[in-house]
């Protein structure tokens, strides 16, 4: 028996592939040229915007006192580059202690943010752990509601913590939103694993060291990137416990004295700002100081920076 195919019949044919494509969602369409040039644009658009101020910054930290003053203040383009307010602020006893305190904060912080933060994620992530959704909805509830400053000031100050360093760490020690998406990780955790580590006769701190770990290296990555750049940004609490010991303060409060209030850092050249016989301009020296603070997360964030996608992105879908 043969087909007869008709005129007709050939162009619905030929419009249904047409017509099955004009219902996919947009998103799936391949995009068009004036949609990929548009997304060119945005992006070189938003690049601009954020390197540029960096150059400015860098070019203005390198620049002598006369470039400056020709340029009226920021630097944009080079003009009579020296290193000589790299020199000068490294040279200074101020910066390289403030330098040393904000790197051991923001390491002992990190390390003991993350240890915490892991320990309690795994354990809400457990079904059979003991009151882990009692435990789980007080978390959630330290979120949307909270004591505010003048109770956390009280509270540490009361516990001694007043011109101590450990007050710079232990407000702000645990995340909570750090801590559900750990947990969010976790549970996703394959089932066969942990059943498997289990009937080997794992303890729980085992199959944590050993099978929950090593499977979410990524989002463990990606959470202690977080910690260590708060810690190495916080200046905050420095303002509330220690905000008259200059030799304990991070250099982010350095910065914020020196280039904010344009308050000249004890013991340094250009103390008075304004002084004629400096060699450094100020404008300079503070610019320095920005890039010296910035060039610590330029130089961690590549390492980390590949986790994001699979770090974050995946705790967040599979919970």
């Amino acid at each position: 028996m043969t087909k007869v195919f008709t005129i007709g019949g050939a162009r619905r044919a030929a419009r249904a592939p047409r017509a099955r494509r004009a219902t996919r969602p947009s998103w799936q369409e391949p995009p068009t040229v004036a949609g990929q040039s548009a997304k060119g644009i945005t992006l070189g658009g938003v690049l601009l915007v954020v390197l540029v101020p960096l150059w400015i910054i860098v070019v203005t930290s390198l620049s002598t006192r006369g470039a400056i003053g020709r340029a009226g203040g920021l630097v944009i383009w080079p003009d009579g580059l020296t290193f000589q307010a790299y020199e000068e602020m490294l040279t200074d006893s101020t910066v390289r202690t403030a330098l040393l305190v904000s790197l051991g904060i923001t390491v002992v912080g990190t390390a003991l943010s993350m240890v915490v933060s892991v320990l309690c994620a795994y354990g809400l992530s457990r079904p059979r752990s003991f009151a882990h959704r009692f435990i789980l909805v007080l978390l959630l509830v330290t979120m949307f509601v909270g004591g505010g400053l003048i109770p956390t000031f009280l509270v540490v100050t009361g516990l001694g913590g007043y011109g101590q360093w450990w007050a710079l760490i232990l407000p702000s020690a645990v995340s909570v939103f750090n801590i559900l998406v750990l947990r969010s990780f976790y549970s996703s955790t394959a089932g066969e694993l942990i059943d498997a580590a289990r009937m080997d006769g794992a303890s729980d701190w085992r199959i944590l060291l050993s099978v929950v770990l090593p499977t979410s290296r990524a989002v463990t990555a990606v959470i202690a990137l977080f910690y260590a750049v708060g810690y190495w940004n916080s200046f905050f609490n420095v303002m509330l416990y220690m905000p008259t010991e200059s030799e304990k303060w991070p250099l982010q409060y350095v910065l914020l004295t020196y280039v904010n209030r344009g308050v000249g850092m004890p013991g340094m050249v250009n103390a008075g700002f304004g002084m004629a016989h400096a060699q450094t301009a100020p404008l300079s020296l503070q610019m320095a100081v920005v890039v010296l603070t910035l060039v610590p997360l330029v130089i961690v964030y590549p390492f980390v920076q590949k986790h994001f996608r699979t770090g974050v992105l995946t705790g967040a879908i599979k919970g």
